[in-house]
């Protein structure tokens, strides 16, 4: 039993993190009452958080490779405990703001190196009985996080959604000190600050162009030159990362069609699955007039409940089979959830989105699991931490790319429900895009590791 006590260490901080990707969601009214805010100020409440998550994600990982993966996490746990006091104790909504970025620096310093830790310390059944359980984790904590922010507002008040973080950062330092082993790269090598910096900038500037585009539309300044800013420098991070002779991301990894097959399908997933939860849940509070604690239960219990079915019961037996067929199968499933979504009309119910909720469920328990392995098993094992920092990078930029994509959708609809069912189809084209791009990429078992050379 003893052995898996780094996957839960691992699995409750990765909760954590995720979690508070979306759990504010149901809460923001009660933040705007209390802290007099108005809709800009809480749009950043939201995407503070993602936006840092995001663009550090990959400084973090290097910094991890570098220094070791334990030390990496167990930083970035005491960033997250202290940031979520701070969100709690926040008197008002730009100091909450700056709290929720720092908490995302905690949490990308954690999501960079979770990966990476699992695949050291497992072999054999066991890690595909950890990834099992770490995918559905992943699946089940993004879709939670509105159910545990309603039951938090609802009943405690919504600085609970904070302070709840604060004994799981205990227990999980408490078990990563005692049973997590320290790893780093096999071999020495320097800090990639140029790359470091450039990346971040770059993933920053685009991260807010797209955040601002569901707010002032794709074609007004405050979108175009951000995002532009960001692709230009999104430039520079590869000229920089070609001449570098220790790179933070090795462009070479991507000569693999496999590993770039992986990391298109980890950003069009993550933009498929959950980038539309927050307006499912918007919907459900007020259009149908649920109370918090409904719309997080209608919201999110039935993919997560899926998510983790298939993770606790089937991890071990999808690591057996071809990577390449359970992603994309995985991913069909994702879109045919969609899909079922997407009758969503104005005289509608909340039952009508729980069948397309399940099939994504099941589809996110299948194919988060099995992509993280088939990523890692795709570089050497001194690449592992950057390979790790890069997907969990992709998937957050999918998640902030499919939130603007739908918000902007939502603007050129007659109504709230013909919006929602607009954004699901769309949403299941992001699956089906990911599902033809692993067919057509993935097409062995993914052990042989990319050579780098």
């Amino acid at each position: 039993m003893r052995k898996w006590f780094p996957l839960v260490a691992v699995c409750l901080g990765t909760f954590l993190l995720l979690v508070d990707v979306t759990i504010v969601v149901v809460a923001l009214p009660s933040i705007a009452t209390q802290l007099n805010a108005d809709p800009h100020d809480l749009a950043w409440v939201l995407d503070g958080y993602a936006l840092a998550l995001a663009a550090l994600l990959l400084g973090a990982g290097s910094l991890a490779d570098r220094h070791g993966r334990r030390a990496t996490y167990l930083i970035g746990l005491l960033i997250f405990a202290v940031s979520s006091l701070l969100c709690a104790l926040a008197p008002n909504v730009p100091t909450l703001v700056a709290a929720r970025v720092l908490q995302g620096a905690g949490g990308a310093a954690m999501y960079a190196t979770t990966v990476a830790i699992l695949n050291v310390t497992y072999r054999g059944r066991d890690r595909g009985v950890a990834f099992g359980v770490w995918g559905a984790v992943n699946g089940a904590a993004t879709a939670a996080g509105p159910l545990a922010g309603g039951l938090l507002t609802e009943h405690l008040g919504w600085r609970w959604i904070f302070l709840v973080n604060l004994p799981v950062c205990v227990a999980a330092v408490v078990l990563t000190l005692r049973h997590v082993a320290e790893s780093r790269a096999g071999r020495a090598s320097r800090f990639d600050l140029p790359g470091t910096v450039t990346f971040t900038l770059a993933a920053t500037a685009a991260t807010y162009g797209l955040i601002r585009a569901s707010d002032d539309g794709w074609t007004a300044p405050s979108t175009l030159l951000p995002i532009a800013a960001g692709l230009a420098g999104m430039g520079l991070f590869v000229l920089v990362e070609h001449r570098s002779d220790h790179p933070m991301l090795d462009l070479r990894l991507f000569r693999d069609s496999r590993f770039a097959g992986l990391i298109v399908a980890a950003f069009l997933c993550q933009a498929a699955a959950f980038a539309y939860l927050p307006y499912t849940t918007t919907w459900l509070q007020r259009v149908l007039g649920h109370g918090p604690v409904d719309a997080g239960l209608l919201g999110a219990l039935p993919m997560s409940g899926a998510a983790l079915l298939v993770g606790a019961f089937g991890g071990q037996a999808l690591q057996r089979a071809r990577p390449g067929l359970v992603i994309g199968a995985g991913l069909l499933v994702i879109a045919a959830g969609d899909l079922a979504q997407s009758v969503v009309g104005d005289g509608s119910g909340a039952a009508v989105l729980i069948p397309g909720l399940v099939l994504v469920g099941l589809g996110v328990g299948a194919v988060l699991p099995v992509l993280s392995s088939a990523v890692l098993a795709a570089v050497p094992p001194e690449r592992s931490g950057m390979a790790g920092g890069a997907l969990n990078t992709f998937r957050q930029l999918g998640f902030a790319f499919g939130v603007a994509v739908f918000g902007s959708f939502f603007h050129e609809r007659n109504s709230y429900a013909d919006g929602l069912g607009g954004a699901v189809t769309l949403a299941a084209g992001f699956a089906m895009v990911a599902a033809v791009t692993v067919f057509a990429t993935v097409r062995e078992n993914t052990r042989r590791p990319v050579e780098i050379g």
